[in-house]
């Protein structure tokens, strides 16, 4: 058992109860379902234990995760007699999680659900923290509020369903919580990186409580994301630009990969950090790296979405870069009053492509 505290009271995270005990034992009669179709499809014990009219069933994608969606299991749910002391269950990743919790953050002023995560992503990250998003006018997570589940069943069994691509997206998001946290186990995950993308079912689970450990610790200080907890945006700026640009071919976590890469190459460009700490950071992520290149052409495409960015404030593009080993801090692009400036930005992001870094 694993607990956060939130501003709505505890909720807990259950490791390693068999599925079908899970299902069973976490998801009342009056419960309904929202769950992926890829697990519908490969997990028939949610079609074998709950009632299809209990159901809906969604195909997740970063187009699928909008408003009329929310709006078309909102009108589901109020025709099939949903009441707010009713629960939602989310099953699947992300997608399935955010569109499940935006839509319980609006519902009758806010409604109670629960989170079965089954990639590996969801698991060692987005299920802890309490944020809900959905993409709204081409633009990642920009509408969204704090809404956490009451209860998250970690069941490490899904990950042995899970191409190697998503493994390799969840290892993303992983990596930048033990970067900013200089952990212990980053040297293991480098070291055993082949061995857990090939069997993240058995091996995974002390690198998931380690990711989630990290984590909890920060939002506890700053659920709210006010403060501190920006810094988990590391990668995640230039992470989301590349997911856009590339129609999200490039999947969150292995963006997030290359992002964390841009940054600290940006911050070796602008003398922030030396050359030996830019290569122990690189050391650690080009495992991960997928090939991805920006011509030249696109640069200002590229731009152009890291200006819609929602960390965004005035004209400044607000990213974070690292400082040093465990020094992470919120800078700012912009050509007034500036740590790094806009043309700066520009030619570092050109070099990067041009040094094919990846």
């Amino acid at each position: 058992m694993f607990s956060v505290d939130s501003h709505k009271g505890k909720y807990h995270v259950v490791f390693g109860t068999p599925l079908e005990e899970a299902v069973k034992s976490c998801i009342q009669d009056t419960d309904f379902l929202v769950i992926d179709k890829c697990v519908y499809d490969k997990y028939p014990i949610f079609h074998r234990l709950i009632d299809s009219e209990r159901i809906y069933i969604l195909r997740a994608g970063e187009e699928t995760k909008t408003l009329q969606t929310c709006q078309e299991l909102i009108s589901i749910l109020i025709s099939s007699g949903f009441k707010r002391n009713h629960k939602l269950v989310a099953v699947g990743g992300g997608i399935t999680q955010d569109i499940t919790s935006f839509t319980a953050s609006v519902l009758f002023r806010g409604i109670g659900w629960k989170f079965f995560p089954t990639t590996l992503l969801a698991q060692a990250d987005s299920c802890i923290g309490s944020k809900t998003s959905i993409n709204f006018s081409n633009t990642k997570n920009l509408l969204g509020s704090f809404h956490p589940p009451e209860q998250i069943i970690c069941c490490t069994e899904f990950l042995k369903t899970l191409p190697r691509n998503d493994i390799k997206s969840g290892i993303g998001e992983m990596l930048h919580y033990y970067i900013y946290a200089d952990s212990s186990l980053l040297e293991d995950m480098t070291r055993e990186y082949n061995k857990l993308v090939e069997n993240p079912c058995e091996l995974m689970g002390r690198y998931i409580e380690e990711s989630l450990s990290i984590k909890r610790e920060m939002i506890q200080r700053d659920e709210f994301d006010k403060g501190e907890r920006r810094v988990f945006n590391y990668g995640h700026t230039f992470g989301h630009a590349i997911e856009a640009l590339s129609n999200y071919e490039v999947s969150h976590g292995l963006a997030v990969t290359i992002g964390m890469d841009i940054a600290n190459y940006v911050a070796l460009k602008n003398n922030i950090i030396d050359e030996e700490t830019y290569l122990y950071f690189h050391k650690h992520l080009k495992n991960n790296l997928t090939p991805y290149y920006i011509d030249n052409d696109r640069i200002e495409d590229y731009y152009n979405l890291l200006m819609k960015d929602k960390k965004n404030t005035d004209s400044d593009i607000v990213c974070i870069l690292p400082y040093g080993i465990k020094d992470l801090r919120i800078t700012k692009v912009s050509d007034s009053n500036t740590d790094i400036s806009i043309d700066k930005l520009k030619r570092d992001l050109v070099d990067y492509m041009e040094d094919k870094c990846l």
